[in-house]
């Protein structure tokens, strides 16, 4: 893929990463400008790629990575979910009373094309899928995005690396927002997040 801009972030290993998967998804491509059908389909198959992420044995300290993708030019949003767990997916044919096991078929039915590839450091693996989005837009080649919620032992990207959040701060800030603070291993503060109330 060519002229792409992307998005990384981590997820603990909770079943709560999937809906924070799916906001910061959302949030992503309306700014990218893709439309309700692409988006959509995009949430559904991060959905089911974090979910099954999160259902392969691995340590519990391990986190699973996330990582949007878009390329401009070739039309295409690249969707990828990394996690420290060993094996590869299969599609699987469920019988009709079984009530799981049909999210790759899913995935393959509404990605373009999808697969699975070993991670560089040689633990666990990235399943990726890639969505037809011809309406996505150009847009600047870097972008910050703020975490919404942010707690001890999570990691953030700051600055182009990635750090441990040793502790998370609440102090009452002036116009009725509270900034949450965090510290890298070194206890410098890196930044803080505003919410409103």
């Amino acid at each position: 893929m060519t002229s792409s801009n992307d998005i990384s972030f981590r997820l603990p290993r909770s079943r709560r990463s999937v809906p924070r998967a799916r906001a910061l998804l959302h949030s992503v491509l309306g700014d990218w400008g893709v439309d309700q059908e692409t988006l959509g389909s995009a949430e559904l198959v991060l959905s089911e790629l974090v979910t099954n992420a999160l259902r392969v044995p691995a340590p519990g300290d391990r986190q699973v990575g996330v990582r949007i993708i878009r390329s401009v030019a070739d039309g295409l949003l690249r969707l990828e979910v990394s996690d420290a767990g060993g094996g590869r997916p299969e599609v699987r044919e469920p019988r009709e009373d079984e009530t799981g096991g049909r999210g790759l078929l899913l995935v393959a039915a509404l990605a373009q094309r999808w697969g699975c590839e070993e991670r560089p450091a040689g633990i666990g693996k990235t399943v990726f899928a890639e969505l037809k989005a011809p309406d996505i837009v150009v847009g600047p080649a870097v972008r910050e995005v703020a975490a919404v919620l942010v707690g001890a032992d999570q990691e953030v990207r700051v600055w182009g690396q990635w750090r441990t959040v040793t502790r998370v701060r609440r102090d009452q800030g002036g116009g009725g927002a509270r900034p949450y603070c965090w510290s890298s291993t070194r206890a410098r503060p890196y930044g803080c997040i505003r919410r409103n109330r």
